[in-house]
């Protein structure tokens, strides 16, 4: 795969997180490279006052830096800024993390040699993979302290990861014969300026949460089919008179799934209920706001992804070298914020169907899914754990962007904490996809409490997958193991392809 600046996506980026590709940089941006660098080195040889070339960084931005110190410079920027705390993000992330840095440098606006890009895609296709720590980060002036850790590596220094263990990067570049990165002027300092943690940690978070949102549409199926709802609701005519795109989306899908009608639907034609719950009818409306919501915060961080996050940035066509502040987060954290916000709704609905289920003068089925109840607790605590997770959402949806701290001496006076918008955002999508495997759990168990009726084609199809790992429960037993199993399907895409096969792919 060739990086061009302009060009990376979220599917690119998972498949390098993977480690499935091969990634390299185009030849057109290494021009660009070349050019803006030798523009740099031509103000340098002049005499020319650059920030972070020839000067100190932040509140010393005033200091000016002689031309024997100015390597050195660079090398005690990396090391004074690798003060990050905290879990390291996974290698998965930090191959994203590596891949973005070399896609925003690749545009040619940060003055730097294309030696340095080199250098990071040599780690990145020799597997040496940087141990970045995950806290440290205000995403303001970048992602500072995770990137210098990522550029202390390349330097020789810090740590990398060998077989799930932090070690020596030293050890690993004399291993597989690896040289350090030398740097020169700006090159310190342009490694670590720029929002590609928070982005890079965001694109892997939206990937999962939009293959969970169809996993979600089908859950919400087997619900409404174990609980004997109407298909009405999902009428495109009811869509049409309320255009929001993610709406009507979600409403062919489910049609999709659900089809026209099936035994269990036939068989309840002449019940008196007239409605069905909000979490059974509202499918539509709070599927399709969250995916509304998914897909701008894609759009954005895509954008992040492919752009120039440098200060200063260089302009060799136009002569100039311009301050600037495109290294502040604030577009990354509102977008991430906000995605955390409609992940944890829409698994709150997942939740409310699972109440649903277990509650007798809800579904008219066993309490709690239990065959035998009283001996047998049955889903009981399958649901309170998915409302603990609900709960847990929320908190985690308070948005960090909301918060600032002023740092550097008040230089860096307004930052934008979109790294932890971007580590919340990834936590509630692990709590949803919990939370989903739990409504998939629920909901098949009704399904076998209602034979001999089965259910619609695509649901049938979803409940033979589920019953591979997860069998039917005719008595309590470990369900944690069940929900483990389940979450692994869909991380797995399996739910997704069989969609696929079935009915068609679902729209997004």
């Amino acid at each position: 795969m060739k990086l061009t600046g302009h060009n990376l996506n979220v599917d690119d980026v998972w498949k390098i997180s993977l480690g499935e590709t091969k990634v390299e940089l185009d030849e057109a941006a290494r021009a660009k490279v070349r050019e803006s660098r030798d523009y740099i080195e031509k103000q340098i040889d002049k005499g020319e006052i650059i920030y972070g070339v020839n000067t100190g960084f932040g509140a010393f931005s005033n200091v000016k830096i002689s031309p024997a110190d100015i390597v050195q410079l660079q090398k005690n920027l990396i090391r004074s800024h690798s003060s990050g705390v905290g879990q390291p993000f996974t290698p998965e992330q930090t191959r994203a993390i590596m891949a973005l840095r070399v896609n925003a440098l690749a545009r040619g606006h940060s003055g730097i040699r294309d030696t340095v890009i080199d250098k990071i895609l040599e780690f990145l296709n020799q597997n040496v993979i940087p141990v970045i720590p995950q806290q440290g980060s205000v995403g303001a002036s970048g992602d500072l302290a995770p990137l210098s850790h990522l550029a202390l590596a390349l330097i020789g220094e810090g740590e990398v990861w060998q077989d799930g263990k932090a070690v020596p990067t030293e050890q690993i570049l004399t291993k597989k014969n690896i040289k350090p990165l030398e740097l020169q002027a700006k090159e310190g300092l342009s490694l670590i300026n720029g929002c590609q943690v928070m982005t890079a940690v965001g694109l892997l978070a939206v990937y999962e949460a939009r293959r969970l949102s169809w996993a979600m549409d089908l859950a919400g199926c087997i619900s409404l089919e174990a609980l004997r709802g109407s298909r009405k609701a999902f009428d495109p005519l009811i869509a049409a008179t309320r255009p929001h795109p993610g709406e009507a989306k979600t409403a062919r899908n489910v049609a999709k799934i659900l089809g026209l009608t099936s035994p269990i639907a036939d068989s309840h034609l002449d019940c008196n209920r007239v409605q069905d719950a909000y979490s059974l009818r509202c499918i539509p409306a709070v599927h399709g706001a969250a995916k509304d919501a998914l897909r701008y915060t894609l759009n954005v961080l895509e954008t992040e992804a492919n752009s120039s996050t440098d200060n200063p940035l260089v302009f060799a066509k136009e002569g100039k070298i311009l301050s600037c502040g495109n290294f502040h987060g604030e577009p990354v954290a509102f977008a991430l914020d906000f995605a955390a916000i409609a992940l944890s709704a829409m698994a709150s609905i997942s939740e409310c169907r699972i109440e649903k289920l277990i509650n007798p003068a809800m579904s008219d089925l066993p309490a709690f899914l239990a065959p035998n109840g009283g001996l047998n607790s049955g889903h009981m605590i399958v649901q309170v754990a998915a409302a603990s997770l609900v709960s847990e959402n929320k908190i985690l949806s308070h948005p960090a962007s909301v918060d600032s701290i002023p740092t550097s001496a008040d230089k860096e006076d307004h930052v934008s904490m979109g790294t932890i918008a971007a580590r919340k955002f990834q936590q509630v999508t692990g709590n949803a996809e919990n939370i989903v495997a739990m409504e998939f759990l629920s909901s098949t168990q009704a399904l076998d409490l209602l034979k001999p009726l089965e259910p619609a084609g695509a649901v049938k199809e979803a409940y033979k997958l589920v019953r591979e790992v997860a069998p039917f429960a005719k008595e309590d037993r470990v369900f944690a193991k069940d929900i483990l199993a389940i979450k692994e399907q869909i991380r797995q895409d399996r739910f997704t392809n069989m969609l696929n096969q079935t009915v068609g792919e679902l729209e997004w």
